[in-house]
């Protein structure tokens, strides 16, 4: 029904276009255009002051122009918005109200975007900002908004080419370098936009093109913390000691002053550089034959092609009965010990990790609208649309370690630094960090270690359509009444490429290690040295790479082949080659229909508007099992799990939901109102998550885990919210707000922890981890707005948003996980004449990203982080403008820890401030 009324709609253009178009004024009125921080700031509390539910936007300057180089970048700004970020410190993932992005959905025109990732949240980094013009964060909810948000529903907005009939241009250059990396970026972007035909034809076409060198420095620890079991913690009494209890008094036994100490079980320091190209093409035209019709085709086409290459050293200094000496213990935490043991596998082998990412991916979206005003008091709108998201990197990636041969005393100490105290001395008398840096070492100072060969190949499709109509009613406090229906077809597969379900993985390692230097191909060529590398990190650790190129790697491997392999047979490089893995790989369907009908009303000091939004979902999820038929011990904390062949699983699940919503708006004054909103929201489990996929890598380095991503019948996130939002217009363009919002999520997906269980693997417990429903959420949260603009061209936009959060999974209440208990923001800008300026700060308190990692009440957190960015511009006439804007001007890290404890530290990515020099061209 949907789509014959739509295909209906579009071709009824033909017969409307018969009506000409009205015929201009007589008079001439000159256009006075107001473009910059003024305007954009003034287009936003209109469009906040007109809204029909609570909701903030954000505008670009002018055509072409978006207040940041990055759309997450200009929604940070907006009350209740934090973002996160990627290699480079660009921001990707958006999150409102402290709800994760888990909660929001993203749109484009209305239309859902699709991902390259596992989930449903969209990376941000695939879009130029240079291709929208506005964007509205919903954070209330209507019957007639598209379902799938709890947190907020972001609309990104494109422009149009009535916005300003006829022709017009801008052309921007744009060149930029990182203070830390000192690595160089250029982009150059272009709008054209006119109108035909008497102003009934309407053309606008965009361009992007970007390039930029970037580097993030990293510190972290893949293989965690190692804590001794509690026999008083029920949620710990298995411990994850894979070696052996900590022992410091070395009488193999588990004594009470043991249970549940921390020491480090691997740590990994290093930088990612990352070679970004962008592109991106829009393309918009605009039918207008009569005042009561209007036909828009539009197309987005994006291409971020990101490669990284990650040159990290990493220690492995896992505990093993007689492994370390001299310990000093501190708040339960081994923070100092020595590792002079002269066993091979019992001393500390410094490796090199070489970690390199192919992400490429592609985004489109196309799709035609209609609207048209049959009479006076019936609108009609049809929409029809294709969203596509393929990234291809099966295969691609790499995570691969040489491991050093040579026989050495170690010192480890914890200092509350991101990188613990490193001292490695060899017998021979060379020194580690010193080593490095003088080029001391070569090939034949290391073996093969682990050589994992990744990456999946994810397609995402998505087919919309819509049909809506508004009937004005005008019959006493009923304005309006808006109805509709909406079908979606979402199709998305991964195909996991990888050597980890082979063996691959360990094909060279522990007993299997051949030394690099039998090698030969030029595998470590020599020492280099990064400007500013780690410099805000103050410990003692190696701070110099050897260059290690993983393809000539590959090669010298290949070349081996042939040669004699420990236990028997030769080696064959094809036997560690990527094969797809049927147990992460999936295909899921869902289909979607919803309809609604909402009724608008209207008093004489009042709106407001009361729906209904029915939802009915279907899913259909398919992936792969097969059973550990043994574990096979390759040397120490190294080992190889053997598969019975998979076996395909298939899971349907259907669902339907009623989703009622009530809005008030009350004019205490012209300046004054109050909203109050009530609704029921949903947000449906990522995509990943639907699929029965498992995973057991981390055997490979003996933590015997089972790690399940999900089945089809995990429910959808649901909500009952309530918003209340009270609103000052003291001047035209100025706002104050202070709002509270609350809501009870039911169905919240959080991770069970299952330790010590039998899954019929002889001689092995694992532990267990898998997606479950919980019981219930709880949010509630305050939200202080202002945005002030002063005749002399000063003005300040301020935001502060608190919220609370509380989750609970049977008894047991958890922090929610991905929810900032604060974020704030300040801007004070400064817009008159040819001169703009504008400085702006960014904070996000910190919050737990997972809970219970060593245990209940051992949680990752996110610190706390400050972003400020500033921007300069001078119009230089009426055509050309130049500019300056500075990224992270306080040099900020985004770092992790175990409950905010420095000595225990779980990651730190390090962007460094940049700058970028732009000219822009009107015509």
């Amino acid at each position: 029904m949907a789509g014959a009324s739509i295909v209906a709609l579009l071709t009824a253009g033909a017969a409307i276009a018969q009506v000409p178009a009205q015929a201009p004024d007589d008079g001439t009125v000159e256009e006075v255009v107001v473009v910059g921080v003024r305007a954009s700031v003034a287009k936003a509390v209109k469009l906040k002051r007109d809204a029909t539910t609570v909701q903030d936007s954000i505008s670009a300057l002018e055509l072409g122009m978006f207040p940041d180089d990055n759309v997450a970048d200009s929604l940070s700004h907006i009350t209740g918005v934090s973002i996160s970020r990627t290699a480079g410190g660009e921001g990707q993932k958006v999150s409102v109200r402290g709800l994760g992005p888990e909660y929001t959905l993203s749109t484009f025109n209305g239309r859902i975007l699709a991902t390259d990732g596992a989930g449903r949240d969209f990376a941000y980094d695939v879009l130029p900002s240079d291709v929208i013009s506005g964007a509205d964060v919903i954070k209330g909810a209507e019957a007639a908004n598209t379902e799938g948000a709890i947190g907020g529903l972001i609309n990104l907005r494109s422009a149009s080419p009535f916005d300003r009939r006829g022709q017009q241009g801008i052309v921007r250059l744009e060149g930029d370098r990182n203070q830390m990396s000192e690595l160089d970026g250029r982009k150059l972007s272009a709008v054209y936009s006119n109108t035909f035909a008497g102003d009934t034809l309407g053309l606008l076409l965009g361009v992007v093109l970007e390039k930029r060198d970037d580097r993030t420095d990293v510190a972290g620890n893949d293989g965690g913390w190692t804590r001794n079991a509690d026999p008083n913690d029920e949620s710990w009494t298995s411990g994850n000691a894979w070696g052996g209890s900590i022992d410091p008094n070395n009488n193999g036994v588990l004594d009470p002053e043991e249970y549940g100490l921390i020491g480090p079980g691997q740590f990994r320091v290093g930088s990612i550089l990352e070679k970004k190209k962008r592109h991106a093409f829009t393309g918009k035209l605009e039918w207008r034959p009569s005042d009561s019709f209007k036909l828009v085709v539009d197309g987005l086409t994006t291409k971020l092609d990101s490669p990284q290459v990650g040159y990290q050293q990493s220690f492995y200094p896992l505990y093993a009965p007689g492994r370390w000496s001299n310990m000093v213990i501190k708040n339960g935490i081994v923070t100092s010990f020595d590792m002079t043991n002269p066993d091979p596998e019992m001393r500390l082998n410094p490796e090199l990790l070489n970690q390199t990412s192919y992400r490429v991916v592609e985004t489109q979206l196309y799709g035609a609208n209609a609207e048209w005003h049959v009479s006076d008091r019936l609108t009609l709108t049809g929409d029809v649309y294709r969203s596509t998201s393929k990234r291809h990197s099966g295969g691609q990636d790499s995570y691969v370690v040489l491991r050093m041969n040579q026989p050495n005393s170690a010192h480890i100490e914890l200092t509350g630094e991101r990188v613990p105290n490193v001292t490695v001395n060899f017998d021979d008398g060379r020194e580690l960090s010193s080593g490095l840096a003088k080029g001391q070492f070569s090939e034949a100072d290391f073996n093969t270690h682990y050589f994992s060969l990744a990456g999946d190949n994810i397609d995402d499709k998505i087919t919309g359509a819509s049909f809506k109509g508004a009937w004005d009613a005008k019959f006493g406090w009923l304005d309006n009444v808006q109805f509709g229906v909406n079908y979606t077809d979402r199709k998305k597969s991964r195909d996991l490429v990888n050597n980890a379900l082979t063996g691959g993985a360990d094909y060279y390692s522990g007993n299997y290690a051949i030394n690099v230097g039998a090698l030969g191909g030029d595998v470590i060529s020599d020492s280099f040295s990064l400007p500013n590398f780690m410099s805000k990190v103050d410990s003692k650790f190696p701070r110099t790479f050897l260059a290690f190129d993983v393809p000539s790697y590959q090669a010298a491997l290949a070349a081996y082949d042939g040669k004699p392999r420990p236990g028997g047979g030769t080696y064959d490089y094809s036997k560690a080659a990527p094969a797809w893995n049927p147990l992460q790989s999936y295909r899921v369907g869902e289909e979607t229909w919803a309809g609604f009908v909402q009724a608008n009303l209207e008093g004489r000091r009042w709106t407001g508007n009361v729906g209904l939004r029915v939802v009915r979902t279907k899913t259909n999820a398919q992936a792969w099992d097969a059973k550990i038929l043994q574990v096979i011990e390759n040397g120490a904390f190294n080992y190889t799990a053997v598969y019975a062949p998979p076996t395909a699983i298939e899971q349907n699940n259907t669902y339907t939901y009623a989703l009622p919503s009530f809005n008030f708006n009350y004019r205490f004054t012209d300046e004054l109102r109050l909203r109050l909103g009530a609704a029921k929201t949903m947000a449906r489990p990522s995509v990943a998550t639907l699929a029965p996929t498992s995973t057991t890598e981390s055997v490979s380095w003996g933590d015997f885990t089972q790690v399940y991503s999900g089945n089809a019948e995990l429910k959808p996130y649901q909500a009952k919210q309530v918003d209340v939002s009270l609103e000052y217009y003291f001047r035209p363009n100025s706002v104050f707000n202070v709002a509270v919002f609350g809501k009870r999520i039911k169905d919240q997906i959080t991770s069970s922890w299952e330790p010590g269980q039998d899954i019929g693997v002889p001689g092995h417990l694992f532990n267990i981890s898998r997606p479950i429903n919980g019981d219930h959420a709880t949010v509630k949260g305050v939200e202080v707005g202002l945005q002030h603009f002063l005749d002399n061209g000063l003005g300040v936009r301020a935001q502060y948003t608190r919220n609370w959060a509380k989750s609970y999974v049977g008894d047991e209440e958890r922090p929610l996980e991905g929810i900032a208990p604060s974020v704030y923001s300040l801007v004070v800008f400064y817009d008159h004449g040819p001169v703009s300026l504008s400085l702006s700060g960014d904070r996000t308190a910190g919050f737990t990203t997972a809970v219970n990692v060593l245990g209940a009440g051992y949680n990752e957190k996110a610190d706390p982080i400050t972003w400020v960015t500033a921007h300069a511009s001078y119009k230089i006439n009426d055509k050309m403008d130049i500019s300056l804007e500075g990224q992270n001007l306080l040099d900020k890290a985004n770092t992790y820890s175990i409950n905010g404890n420095p000595m225990l530290p779980q990651g730190y990515y390090r962007y460094g401030a940049s700058y970028k020099l732009g000219l822009s061209y009107r015509f």
